[in-house]
């Protein structure tokens, strides 16, 4: 068990690791004008998306439900419900940067990087509040 949850911790640091730093890449993108920072930046979102914040979202969810089981929590618990409904919230800005790589990658961006720059701050409130649940566990 305690193998399962030091990896769920491990793939969970890279998940939010990529999650931190691809709206970084975003605010540089938005900034740059020339054709080969704007195709540098597409390589390395990309590649950051795709090669480590996606796997590590994958296998920490994977990891976070098998510890569900491995410790019996009951479904019922407020705070298990709470920390799902965080990780739902961190999935769904994933999916949004996912969206945000489209269209940077079809050269479709409208937003400047200022806004990135206040996107990039979401994922540290969740990561606030999913810590200060598992660790304090609320009844």
């Amino acid at each position: 068990m305690l193998w399962v949850k030091a990896f769920h911790i491990i793939f969970m640091v890279t998940w939010f690791a990529g999650l931190f730093y691809l709206p970084r890449l975003f605010v540089y993108h938005a900034s740059s004008e020339d054709s080969i920072s704007i195709d540098r930046f597409k390589i390395m979102e990309r590649k950051l998306f795709w090669g480590i914040a996606t796997p590590g979202g994958i296998i920490t969810i994977g990891l976070g439900f098998w510890l569900i089981e491995i410790l019996n929590l009951p479904w019922s618990s407020l705070w298990l419900q709470a920390k799902l409904a965080l990780v739902g919230l961190l999935v769904l800005y994933h999916i949004w940067c996912g969206k945000l790589l489209l269209d940077f990658k079809h050269d479709k961006n409208r937003r400047s990087h200022v806004w990135y720059r206040w996107f990039n701050e979401f994922p540290v409130v969740l990561l606030i509040a999913i810590v200060l649940l598992v660790e304090l566990q609320p009844q």
